[in-house]
């Protein structure tokens, strides 16, 4: 898909998590260094986990280039799902990684966070798309 095509679907059809990718660059990417990657904008943030909203990438700074990977697998995602994407993935994806108890249940079981359906559906997007490794 041509970066002009991304960005006219990620401006229609996935409107709902373009307008909120938005509004966080707003809030919590000032002063945070930016570039593009692919179609997508990254922005290297405070916090210490990856965020993924329509063509905005969210990510630690000076994180592996295959966190950048992975995180623009979910941008496949939403260009893909457009307003089914927060539901079908972000939702999930946030519950997957800040749930107390599931977060305790995988590091006694040695479950990779990777293993969940939303990440390791991105990671294959990515990797199909980029030619890249994502994160495993």
């Amino acid at each position: 898909m041509g970066f002009a095509l991304a960005r006219l679907v990620h401006a229609t059809w996935g409107l709902p998590q373009t307008v909120l990718g938005a509004g966080v660059l707003a809030i919590a990417g000032r002063g945070c260094p930016h570039y593009r990657f692919r179609s997508a904008r990254v922005t290297e943030w405070r916090l210490k986990r990856g965020l993924s909203l329509g063509p905005f990438i969210f990510v630690p700074r000076n994180c592996p280039r295959r966190l950048v990977v992975h995180e623009y697998g979910h941008t496949v995602q939403s260009l893909i799902l457009g307003p089914f994407y927060l539901p079908v993935i972000v939702l999930p994806s946030l519950t997957w990684a800040g749930a107390p108890a599931l977060e305790r249940r995988r590091r006694h079981r040695g479950v990779s966070y990777y293993t969940f359906y939303t990440e390791r559906w991105a990671n294959a997007l990515a990797e199909r798309v980029c030619h890249e490794p994502s994160m495993r």
